[in-house]
């Protein structure tokens, strides 16, 4: 049988990251294989660049290689195939395959070593929180994005049966349906997120599913509800939510793993678990939910505020500066923010804003294809990456179009601050679920502000367009090149000096 494409790129990418025994572990996102790497030093990211198919690579806590939506899932599941693992397990000691030598002389082994130490010493504990955060809930994704637009879809349908525009028992019961499929993720996402927790800090999975679920208090008299130690006010379920479930398994780890070192083996699975629970599941209702709950709002306050305040500025800085954020891995951090939001309001303010950076990015491209028509390796990438980033998956359009030619990446960032300025103008205009950007963010925008939306999207296409199209295109980029092996690389020198 022929080697398929993800067969292929999925053994080339163990060749270029030291073969298969220099990996820890392989997940995916969106758009990225995301590696654990033992030792550094043997990856060639040079090599990685030039596999065909990989749009870029990040080099970060964890290697991120860019092969764009769709086809990463199939690489990432090719290689912990050939690891025979799943998704996230540690691939077994001894593993490999064959590796081809490099050919660097000695000087670049040493400069590469010299990168691997100050690599190292920028392996701060921020970074690493980010990472562990990443590692939460970049497996989440997937059920974000389709549990989103089917909740959007059902919006509005919703919305066209109050308006009366449809009407019928039909109608009404395939928006319950559709609510119902929905609210499998978003009704019981503590749980889900105590889980993936629990396996990033090392706890049992199981038991961290459980003390996410202690946070919905199920079982407590809602006539006779607990009080909040602090306050005395009547506790509720869900209060602290993600922010309170991520602190409570991380202490559950904690408990877990002393545990496991005094208890004797044989007694070990009854007495863990039983007292992990226990003092977890106490902390957990009488300090952490109250906690994690007042920190909770105070930050969607906060946040809240800062946009409704600084109006178009806060938008058009949140909006200018989200795409460094996704090029470092920052973004991951929202995600907790975005969904504290919708718990507590019904919608996020902050998604709406910042889905105008990746709209700056299209404007930019199309500005790029426009003016560089002659340069058909540059052409040819932006017509493979434009559509999905119309649908807002704009890592594609970062790192194999604007980022390798310097100055655009930069308009399009001005682009993504104009449509963030819209946005934040309006006011009001935010998002039910999360998961989707772009033109696929449309349905779920709440209240009925889809056109407030439509116009910063507008906005942000024409801005990064404009200020790519008369600043932001480098001499070098508009020279004629023929349709072979596109390597970003060959960008990056005329387009820092000009």
């Amino acid at each position: 049988m022929a080697e398929s494409k993800e067969q292929r790129m999925a053994k080339q990418i163990y060749e270029q990251v030291g073969g298969m025994g220099n990996v820890d572990s392989v997940i995916h996102c969106m758009t990225r294989v995301r590696m654990d790497i033992k030792d550094n030093d043997k990856v060639n990211v040079d090599g990685l660049k030039k596999i065909d198919g990989v749009m870029g690579v990040v080099e970060d806590d964890t290697l991120q290689v860019v092969v764009g939506p769709g086809t990463v899932n199939k690489v990432a599941n090719q290689m912990v195939n050939m690891a025979g693992v799943r998704l996230g397990e540690k691939i077994p000691t001894g593993k490999s395959t064959a590796t081809a030598s490099s050919g660097r002389s000695e000087a670049e082994k040493q400069a590469a070593a010299k990168k691997s130490e100050l690599k190292k010493k920028n392996n701060t504990p921020f970074k690493r929180v980010l990472k562990d955060i990443a590692n939460i809930f970049v497996p989440l994704i997937p059920a974000f994005v389709g549990a989103g637009i089917i909740g959007g879809i059902a919006s509005i349908f919703g919305n066209m049966l109050v308006a009366e525009k449809i009407s019928g028992a039909n109608w009404e019961n395939i928006v319950v349906v559709l609510n119902i499929i929905k609210n499998g993720l978003f009704l019981y996402l503590n749980v889900y997120v105590g889980i993936n927790a629990a396996k990033v800090f090392g706890a049992t999975e199981g038991l961290g599913g459980v003390i996410a679920g202690v946070i919905y208090l199920p079982g407590m008299n809602i006539e006779a509800p607990l009080t909040n130690i602090f306050t005395g006010a009547p506790m509720a379920g869900g209060q602290g939510g993600i922010i309170g479930v991520i602190l409570a398994v991380y202490l559950l780890s904690l408990v877990e793993k002393s545990l496991h070192k005094v208890i004797p083996d044989s007694i070990d699975i009854i007495v863990t678990p039983t007292i992990s629970l226990l003092a977890i599941g106490l902390v957990t209702i009488f300090l952490i939910m109250p906690i994690a709950g007042a920190v909770s709002s105070s930050l969607v306050g906060a946040i809240t505020w800062v946009l409704n305040v600084g109006g178009a500025f806060a938008g058009f800085v949140l909006g200018a500066l989200f795409l460094p954020m996704v090029m470092f891995g920052l973004h991951q951090v929202l995600t907790p923010i975005h969904i504290e939001m919708i718990a507590s309001q019904g919608m996020t303010l902050l998604l709406p804003i910042l889905a105008m950076a990746g709209a700056g990015q299209v404007g930019a491209s199309i500005a790029l294809w426009i003016k560089c028509r002659k340069n058909k390796q540059l052409t040819n990438m932006i017509k493979g990456s434009l559509p999905v980033g119309i649908l807002g998956i704009g890592e594609p359009l970062i790192y194999a179009v604007t980022l390798p030619l310097g100055r655009p990446f930069i308009t399009a960032c001005i682009g993504g601050g104009i449509g963030g300025a819209v946005i934040g103008m309006f006011g009001g205009i935010g998002a039910t679920a999360i998961g989707p950007s772009g033109v696929a963010l449309i349905p779920l925008i709440a209240n009925g502000q889809w056109w407030g939306y439509v116009v910063g999207l507008l906005a942000a296409y024409a801005g990064g367009f404009l200020a790519t199209y008369f600043f932001g295109v480098p001499k070098s980029a508009m020279e004629p090149t023929e349709l072979v092996g596109y390597d970003s690389e060959e960008f990056d020198a005329d387009s820092i000096v000009g």
